[in-house]
């Protein structure tokens, strides 16, 4: 009778874990494969995002050159033939810039030039008065809008920019950018990618017949989002989450196949165990083998499940390494190729100048002085463009000792431009110039960057704008704070400034005290903001090891 009891106790068990195993099973690995989708949809949408970006950037720096451009300005003015000369210039620079069309309004909306001049659809002569980034440019100087082309019919961003001469203005630039290279791209991927406006509707999209129509929800779809930074817009993946219930339906059935199989195991063993005692030493020899065999293939799979996790940990890193990366890249690039261009002709100008020092010899004194200012000016600029380079060279990881007094000069001279053209006063203290930390120089440099652009941002417009830097050694460390006389910080903002992506800043992307603080840590130091005062302006405390 206690054999029976025995057996049904263990069916009981059997069915008991043959039920629970794979619900569970089922239930968390689904919740590990929605998890996983959500990231990668996450990446994915932030680095569209990036590149649309990017593409946007590049067309608006076009409009903003032409409408300074001579050529154009003359050609509203009625100074040049509008229609062949700067028609074939806005079709060269289409071709250069990648963009759909560009074209040149006069004040009433007409338009006199266009890179399709020579076209049946040319936009020359046609009336664009109506549109409203038209409008818009006139009145705020820009102006964009997502629309139908008039002539074309196709769907395409117009970016307006006006043109202006002697305080008036003489017209609006426009650059039409169609987006089929992006879209295509797009759709190669099995999730859906469509870009909203402020109303919801979608304007950008891997699936065209969705356009111009509301944000689709979907069943069974994963909306990930990201904004596009300068617009109104937001870019929305949806990732179809099928792929995890079938992942979780595999496992659930792996894991109800294991479970019977244990069971079947389970039921083996007993009745091997009941014959025992007949085969006390065989039995007891077989127990030590399977005993071993569990142990190693327990042994194999802890030793599995580490290298997975370690895996996966070197992926997410790897893809928060490549966001950032491609966030920085572009700024890298153009800073060293502006030093880079710029040292040519300043060469020639200062080796001019020094020349004509050397031949006239007798002038007025006040051509010399000139000609020695040049020379000055020179060596000034040659100094910018060396720290510009310096400032966009990748950094190399490894840590010494820095001088503080040269990092902040360094600093101070990158963002010098801003704050003379803002008036703003600036407090330095005496810093020895044998006082070393533990960093490294270009990363350095880059956390000061970040705080005297932050404080200068806050203070921009104010009257008696003032950065104030200050001094604290200690035996083992360097204080520095800064500080600034804007409004302050929140006690809300205070308390999530160093979370990804929250910034009060309307064009901000919340990663740069981010990134500072985590440069900091990796010196050694710390980074942190000085507890806001009601009136005070914000301040912040950057502690670095002194270097031995």
């Amino acid at each position: 009778m206690p054999r029976r009891d025995s057996r049904w106790w263990l069916a009981l068990c059997c069915l008991v874990l043959a039920t629970l195993v794979p619900l569970a099973t089922h239930r968390l690995t689904h919740q590990a494969a929605l998890a996983r989708l959500e990231d990668t949809a996450t990446v994915a949408a932030q680095t569209r995002a990036l590149a649309l970006d990017s593409l946007l950037d590049r067309q608006r720096a076009v409009a903003a050159v032409l409408a300074v451009d001579q050529q154009v300005v003359e050609a509203l003015e009625g100074g040049v033939d509008a229609d062949v000369a700067v028609s074939a210039k806005l079709d060269l620079l289409r071709a250069e810039t990648q963009s759909n069309v560009i074209y040149l309004l006069d004040r009433s909306g007409r338009a006199i030039a266009a890179s399709n001049w020579g076209k049946p659809v040319s936009f020359v002569g046609h009336d664009y008065g109506f549109r409203d980034y038209f409008r818009e440019a006139l009145a705020e100087g820009t102006g964009q809008e997502y629309a139908l082309g008039t002539v074309s019919g196709r769907p395409g961003l117009y970016l307006a920019h006006d043109v202006r001469a002697g305080g008036q203005t003489l017209g609006v630039v426009v650059v039409k950018v169609e987006f089929d290279a992006l879209e295509a791209a797009w759709a190669r991927d099995p999730a859906a990618t469509h870009v909203l406006d402020e109303t919801g509707r979608v304007i950008i999209t891997s699936r065209p017949s969705k356009r111009f129509q509301p944000a689709p929800a979907l069943p069974g779809v994963a909306d990930i989002g990201a904004p596009v930074r300068r617009t109104n817009w937001r870019l929305v993946v949806q990732a179809p989450t099928a792929a995890a219930g079938r992942v979780a339906a595999l496992a659930a059935g792996t894991a109800l196949m294991a479970t019977l199989l244990a069971g079947v195991a389970a039921a083996l063993i007993s009745a091997r165990l009941r014959r025992a005692a007949r085969r006390t030493r065989a039995a007891a020899a077989y127990r030590a083998d399977l005993e071993r065999a569990v142990a190693a293939r327990t042994s194999a799979l802890s030793d599995e499940m580490r290298e997975r996790q370690a895996a996966e940990q070197r992926l997410a890193q790897l893809q928060a390494d490549l966001v950032q990366a491609n966030k920085l890249a572009t700024l890298g690039q153009v800073t060293a190729g502006f030093a880079h261009e710029v040292n040519q002709p300043l060469a020639t100008i200062r080796l001019l100048a020094e020349n004509g020092l050397g031949v006239l010899k007798d002038v007025a004194p006040m051509v010399r002085q000139n000609l020695d200012r040049i020379v000055g000016m020179t060596e000034r600029i040659g100094q910018i463009t060396s720290e510009l380079r310096s400032f966009s060279r990748k950094a190399t990881g490894s840590f010494g000792a820095v001088s503080l007094r040269d990092a902040i000069e360094a600093s101070m001279m990158l963002t010098a431009s801003r704050r003379r053209a803002s008036a703003m006063a600036f407090d330095l203290p005496n810093i020895p110039r044998d006082l070393f930390v533990r960093a490294e120089a270009v990363r350095l440099e880059q956390i000061l960057v970040n705080l005297l652009t932050n404080s200068h941002d806050a203070q921009e417009g104010m009257a008696g704008a003032r950065i104030s830097i200050t001094l604290a050694e200690g035996p083992d460390s360097i204080g520095l704070t800064i500080s600034d006389d804007g409004p302050g910080l929140t006690p809300d903002m205070a308390a999530q400034l160093f979370t990804p992506f929250a910034t009060d800043k309307p064009q901000g992307l919340g990663l740069g005290l981010v990134i500072s603080r985590d440069i900091a840590r990796d010196f050694g130091g710390e980074l942190d903001v000085v507890p806001p005062i009601a009136g005070r302006g914000a301040a912040f405390r950057l502690t670095l090891p002194r270097a031995a």
